[in-house]
């Protein structure tokens, strides 16, 4: 006989059946081996109710992985770290210029730039030899967070103003110039049909397939220091504020560990963590 579906209950109050799969391709994604994977797998069927909300099933893994490889549990709980660049948007920006530095742009953050018709402040402007992208960050601190179509309008406008003067100030046919809407959590469906329509290029935590936000961490290694299961919420904070943003440069700002109050014990441990999350060990 088959197993009775079990339905779990998303962020979002959607109920669905629990899948197994994709569990385990989550798990095998973070960099899990194989018997981590199925011993995380194990240990969630075994807790499994009907009802039981998303948030407890990953909890239930991340105890699991964190017992087993830190680095395999800082990638896990990926979606969450970006959740904490916060409370304020700025983290989540300067995240965002630094994943297109690692693709090779050159970038200005907080950017004040003047449109056609008037000033805008600008998240991030990348530009890589012949491509100039205006890049808008919209960060949500809840995963039910949504970035919806007055989003993708309202940039797609802004966007029009400063792409009219950027062609008119750099008067060179060569440059392709493109808008942006980033944010760590999701667009509305309008807002991608609307996005389709104009050109405007969305990028969330999953979409587009292949070339999201979560890809594009995958891809650089450049993981955020919210990653870091040794630190506390504060202590994750007091970096942020610091602006540092990245697992990969806390080695440089080590004194900082000591301001803390920390130990050398666990200021090498926080350290071990992240050059883990770094290289992957």
């Amino acid at each position: 006989m088959s197993e009775a579906i079990i339905y779990i209950t998303k962020s979002n109050g959607d109920r669905v059946p629990f899948d197994e799969e994709k569990l385990r391709e989550a798990l095998k994604h973070s960099g899990a081996r194989p018997e981590q994977v199925e011993e995380a797998l194990e240990r969630v069927k075994q807790n499994l109710f009907e009802g039981i909300s998303t948030h407890k099933i990953y909890q239930t893994a991340y105890r699991i992985l964190q017992k087993r490889s830190r680095h395999v549990a800082g990638r896990y709980r990926l979606k969450k770290a970006m959740l904490e660049l916060g409370p304020s948007g700025y983290p989540f920006e300067k995240f965002v210029g630094k994943l297109f530095e690692s693709k090779g742009y050159t970038t200005h953050v907080n950017a004040h730039i003047q449109g056609a018709c008037i000033q805008h402040e600008v998240d991030v402007v990348a530009k890589k030899e012949s491509h100039q992208i205006m890049v808008e960050c919209k960060y949500h601190g809840d995963n039910r967070g949504k970035s919806d179509v007055k989003v993708a309008l309202y940039i797609h406008s802004r966007f029009l103003d400063v792409s009219k003067a950027w062609k008119a100030i750099q008067n060179d046919e060569s440059m392709v110039y493109e808008g942006m809407v980033v944010t760590n959590t999701r667009f509305s469906d309008d807002a991608t049909k609307y996005a389709a329509c104009t050109g405007l290029r969305l990028v969330s935590w999953d979409y587009p397939m292949g070339n999201s936000l979560k890809d594009w961490i995958d891809r650089s290694g450049y993981h955020p220091i919210t990653s870091l299961s040794l630190l506390k919420k504060s202590e994750k904070q007091f970096f942020l504020e610091k602006g540092i943003v990245l697992c990969r440069d806390l080695k440089d700002y080590s004194h900082l560990l000591e301001q803390l109050g920390m130990n050398v014990q666990k200021s090498h441990k926080v350290l071990a963590e992240a050059e883990s999350l770094v290289h992957g060990f």
